[in-house]
C-alpha cells in the first residue's frame, strides 16, 4: 500500500507538499525525507505525534528513546515503527515537530491510499516556501505555553548595577559560609 500524505504549515498558508511513501516505510524514513525535501538539517531533534481530527497530540513517535527505561506506556521509535502501525485510514493525521524549542511543526494528513508498493518516498507536489527550520529565541518565547514567555521580565532581583543581595532569600545558603577557602 502507498500513502499519499499532504503536509501543511500554520506559518505559511501557501505552503503545501504532497509525498507518496510506502505504508511499510518507517517513521525515520518519512522524517529524513521531509527534512531533505525541505533542505532542513538532520542535526535537530524531531518528533511525530499521532493526531486526532482536531489536531490534538496523541501518541508520540520519537527519534530516540527518551523514556530511559522508566516509562510504563508504549514508546515508539521512528527507526523501528512502520507508518502502517499508527496510521492506516484516509484522514488519519500526524503532527511533525521540526523545531522542538518553539514546538513548530507541520500538519500531515493521509489523503489517499494507493495500491502497490514504492521503494523510496517521492515528492509529488510542492507549493510555497517552507517555514524556517529553527526560530529565534524571541520567537520561541512568544510561542511558549500560554504565551507567557520565560517569566524573567518582571523579576527585579537584578537592577542596573547587577545583583541586588537585599532581594535574595538567604535561607539554605549558610552551609556555603564554610566553603570560603575555595
Amino acid at each position: 500500500m502507498i500513502y499519499r500524505l499532504l503536509l501543511l504549515s500554520d506559518e505559511n498558508d501557501f505552503f503545501q507538499r504532497e509525498i507518496t511513501i510506502d505504508a511499510e516505510a518507517s517513521f525515520l524514513q518519512l522524517n529524513d525525507f521531509i527534512l531533505d525535501s525541505l533542505n532542513y538539517s538532520r542535526k535537530e531533534l524531531t518528533t511525530f505525534y499521532v493526531s486526532d481530527e482536531e489536531w490534538q497530540k496523541g501518541q508520540e513517535v520519537t527519534l530516540m528513546d527518551m523514556s530511559f527505561g522508566k516509562s510504563e506506556e508504549d514508546s515508539f521509535l521512528m527507526e523501528s515503527t512502520r507508518l502502517e502501525e499508527l496510521i492506516e485510514n484516509r484522514g488519519d493525521r500526524l503532527i511533525f515537530i521540526f523545531d522542538m524549542i518553539s514546538e513548530r511543526g507541520l500538519y500531515i494528513e493521509l489523503v489517499e491510499l494507493l495500491a502497490g508498493s514504492q521503494a523510496e518516498p517521492k515528492l509529488t507536489h510542492s507549493e510555497g516556501k517552507a517555514p524556517q527550520q529553527t526560530s529565534s529565541f524571541e520567537f520561541a518565547e512568544t510561542r511558549s505555553v500560554g504565551g507567557a514567555g520565560l517569566g524573567f521580565e518582571d523579576d527585579d532581583i537584578f537592577d542596573e548595577d547587577g545583583f541586588d543581595s537585599d532581594d535574595l532569600d538567604a535561607e539554605g545558603f549558610s552551609e556555603l559560609d564554610s566553603l570560603e577557602g575555595y
